[in-house]
C-alpha cells in the first residue's frame, strides 16, 4: 500500500469517526435538554421561569439540529475539496489561465475562500433570519446583514491579501526553515491586530460610545484600581442593534486594553452585576490566562508551521487528499509552486485531526472561568455574580440542562449549575 492511499484512508477514517462521534454527542444534547425541558432545576426554582426554561431548551434544541445541517454539509464540502478533486479542478484551470506565480497563488486562496463563503451564506442567513428571529434575538436588518458580510469580505481582502502573500513569499524564498520565519511573521501580524483592532477595525461594524453613566463609571473604575488594572477607556457598543444577546469584554492589547459593554448588558444588569461581571474578566487578568492562552496558541500555531514545512514537500500530502502537486507546467518542471496548494490543504485537513484534542482546550478553559469566578466572588459579592449570570443564561436562553459528555467535550465555560454551586462553595 502507498503512503498517499494510507494517508488517504487514515484521512477518511479520522473525518468519519470524527462526524460520528459529533452525530452522537448533539442527538445526546437534544435528547437530554428536550429530557429536561419541563422541570427547572431545583438551584433555579425560584429565579428562572418555566416558560424561560423552556425558551432556553427549544432554542437550544433549534441551534443544535441545526449544527447537524452545517455539519452534514461541511462534511460534504469538505470531501469536494479533497478527495473528490474539487481543489485539484480549481488550480489547474486557474494555471491554465494565469501560468505559475504569485498571483496565482493568491487567486487559488481567494478564488477558494469566495466559494467558501457563498456556500456558507444560506446558513448564515438562516441562523440569523429564522433561529435568531423565531426567539426574538435577531434585530438586524437583510440590508445590515449584507453589509456586515461585504465590509467583512473587503477587509479580509485588504489585511488578508497582503499577509499571505508574505507567508506564500517565505515559503518559496526562505529555504528549509521557511516555515519559522513565516510562524514569527504571522505571530507579529497577530499581536499588530490586538492593537489597532479596537480603534479601528471594531469601529466598522458597530458604534463605541464612551460610558455616559458617572455613577457606573465611578464604580468600574473604583474596581480596577482596586485591582490592579489599567484600561484606555470604558465603551458601551450598540450590541442591540444586531442582537439582543449581552456581553462585556476586554479588547486591545497593551496600553490599547479598553472595556466594553454591550449596551444590551447595561440594560439588563443593576450596577452591582455589572460590577460582579467585570470583577470575573478582571479575574483572567489576575490569573494570566489571557497570557497563558497566547503563549498557548503561539505554541500550537509554531507546531501547526513546523508541521506545514514538512507536509508541503511530501508528494503523498497532495495526492492522498486527492491534488496533483505541481511538478510540471506545460512542459517545465518546477515551474509552478505548490505553495498555496499546501496551505489550503493543510487548512482542510488539520481540523480533521485537531477536533479530538478539542476537549483538552475546553478542560482549560471550563477551569479558568472557575477560577475567574472565584477571583470576583473576592472582590464583589458572589450573589451579585450568580445573579448576573443568571440573568445573561435567561436573556441568551443558555439552556440550564445541558448533557454532561456534551459539556466536557465543547463547553469552554461550565454551565450554570456547576458554576454557581462552585460559588456556593466558596462563600460560608
Amino acid at each position: 500500500m502507498t503512503l498517499s492511499l494510507s494517508f488517504t484512508l487514515i484521512f477518511a477514517a479520522a473525518l468519519a469517526l470524527g462526524v460520528l462521534l459529533k452525530l452522537w454527542l448533539a442527538s445526546r444534547q437534544m435528547r437530554h435538554v428536550a429530557a429536561h425541558r419541563n422541570a427547572v432545576p431545583s438551584l433555579f426554582a425560584d429565579r428562572i421561569s418555566l416558560a424561560a426554561h423552556q425558551k432556553a431548551a427549544d432554542y437550544t434544541i433549534a441551534k443544535t439540529r441545526f449544527g447537524l445541517l452545517e455539519l452534514a454539509l461541511g462534511t460534504v464540502v469538505l470531501l469536494g475539496w479533497t478527495l473528490l478533486g474539487g481543489l485539484d479542478a480549481l488550480n489547474h484551470w486557474l494555471l491554465d489561465a494565469m501560468g505559475g506565480g504569485m498571483l496565482q497563488q493568491l487567486a487559488l486562496v481567494a478564488v477558494f475562500a469566495l466559494i467558501g463563503g457563498l456556500i456558507d451564506l444560506p446558513g448564515s442567513y438562516y441562523q440569523t433570519f429564522v433561529i435568531e428571529q423565531r426567539f426574538g434575538f435577531n434585530k438586524m436588518t437583510p440590508g445590515l446583514w449584507l453589509g456586515d458580510l461585504l465590509k467583512g469580505a473587503a477587509m479580509g481582502a485588504i489585511i488578508g491579501l497582503p499577509i499571505l502573500a508574505v507567508i506564500l513569499w517565505l515559503m518559496g524564498a526562505a529555504g528549509r526553515w521557511w516555515w519559522l520565519w513565516a510562524w514569527a511573521v504571522w505571530m507579529g501580524f497577530n499581536l499588530l491586530l490586538m492593537v489597532i483592532y479596537p480603534a479601528f477595525i471594531a469601529p466598522l461594524f458597530n458604534k463605541f460610545q464612551p460610558l455616559e453613566d458617572e455613577s457606573l463609571k465611578a464604580r468600574v473604575t473604583a474596581l480596577m484600581q482596586r485591582c490592579g488594572f489599567s484600561a484606555k477607556g470604558l465603551f458601551v457598543m450598540d450590541g442591540s442593534r444586531r442582537s439582543q444577546h449581552a456581553n462585556a469584554y476586554f479588547t486591545g492589547f497593551g496600553a490599547s486594553k479598553r472595556v466594553v459593554f454591550f449596551d444590551t448588558l447595561l440594560q439588563k444588569l443593576n450596577a452591582d452585576e455589572v460590577d460582579a461581571v467585570l470583577a470575573h474578566e478582571l479575574g483572567h487578568f489576575k490569573h494570566k490566562h489571557i497570557i497563558k492562552r497566547m503563549v498557548a496558541l503561539f505554541a500550537l500555531t509554531l507546531l501547526g508551521f513546523a508541521l506545514l514545512g514538512w507536509l508541503s514537500g511530501q508528494g503523498w500530502f497532495y495526492t492522498g487528499l486527492g491534488v496533483t502537486p505541481n511538478f510540471n507546467v506545460q512542459g517545465v518542471a518546477g515551474s509552478a509552486p505548490n505553495d498555496a496548494l499546501a496551505l489550503l490543504l493543510f487548512l482542510l485537513a488539520a481540523p480533521v485531526f485537531s477536533g479530538f484534542v478539542a476537549p483538552l482546550m475546553a478542560h482549560s478553559s471550563r477551569k479558568h472561568e472557575f477560577e475567574a469566578d472565584a477571583y470576583a466572588v473576592q472582590q464583589t459579592r458572589a450573589q451579585d455574580l450568580q445573579s448576573a449570570l443568571l440573568k445573561l443564561y435567561e436573556d441568551n436562553a443558555s439552556t440550564l440542562t445541558p448533557d454532561p459528555l456534551y459539556v466536557r467535550y465543547y463547553y469552554s465555560h461550565p454551565p450554570a449549575v456547576e458554576r454557581i454551586s462552585h460559588m456556593q462553595q466558596l462563600t460560608p
